[in-house]
């Protein structure tokens, strides 16, 4: 009976979590600009920072260490993690390509229910064979990766040192992935030896899976609402007005301008 509260507290929880990451998108004027005065040092700390707030990537990680018992699978797994999204942040951001980063943090979601789903034995009970995770973690990792990079490519970086700005920027997502893996490993070493484990377990990676579902329908919902869902994001404010502006104007044949149409033509 203890695991009904334990479900209900798990799931508020990880909303709060997915909420936070959808409204996380963007910076303002004065953040970029603070970012690119700051120097090396200020893209590592943006990329410490942005992995340590990013719910989605720390959740897939949770995820695929979840299980691992000894520290050669944890290295292993998170080297191929790691090469995997290091190699399409940096070419990716290198090469300027881009993509609407709602689409992108929709299928990252994705893969955190599909983390979830392997923990909980769900390939192997529904299609009686379960893919390799190894494989499976380096492949997410290229979209984790390019995640990243849709984030980086929101600052002007310019030409001069572009490089090393990507590189600095890696150096503090890797910064903070360990940090973030050190607490996570420490956690489950202490979870594991509860005679509550098998049971929190599962509720865990339940809970993994419904998180990594509301970050998917979130971040669909945000891509509905773009005004231009080619380009970036746009401030919360313009929202409003995108849609008043939709609502209020219509197009006169013939004529080159807008009108509205409550309004009178004297």
């Amino acid at each position: 009976m203890r695991s009904k509260p334990l479900v209900q507290v798990s799931l508020a929880f990880l909303l709060l979590l997915a909420a936070h990451s959808v409204f996380a998108h963007g910076m303002s004027e004065q953040e970029k600009l603070a970012i690119v005065e700051g120097g090396y040092p200020q893209f590592i700390w943006l990329g410490a920072t942005h992995m340590l707030t990013g719910y989605d990537h720390l959740l897939f990680v949770f995820g695929f260490v979840f299980f691992l018992s000894s520290f050669r699978d944890v290295v292993k797994y998170v080297t191929v993690f790691t090469l995997g999204h290091s190699l399409t942040l940096i070419s990716a951001t290198l090469m300027g390509v881009t993509a609407n980063y709602y689409l992108v943090d929709a299928v990252i979601g994705l893969s955190v229910c599909y983390i979830g789903f392997e923990n909980i034995g769900g390939f192997r009970k529904y299609f009686e064979e379960s893919p390799n995770l190894l494989w499976a973690v380096f492949l997410f990792g290229f979209i984790h990766g390019f995640g990243l990079s849709t984030r980086l490519q929101e600052l002007p970086l310019g030409d001069e040192g572009i490089v090393l700005k990507i590189l600095s920027f890696n150096l503090g997502i890797e910064l903070g992935q360990i940090g973030a893996l050190c607490v996570m490993l420490l956690l489950l070493f202490k979870w594991r030896r509860t005679q509550s484990f098998l049971q929190i377990s599962s509720v865990s990676n339940h809970g993994i899976i419904v998180a990594g579902a509301l970050l998917f329908l979130m971040q669909m919902h945000g891509y509905s609402h773009t005004a231009n869902p080619d380009e970036f994001g746009f401030p919360e404010d313009n929202h409003f007005h995108a849609h008043e502006k939709m609502d209020a104007q219509e197009v006169i044949p013939g004529r080159e301008y807008f009108v509205n149409p409550g309004a009178s033509e004297g």
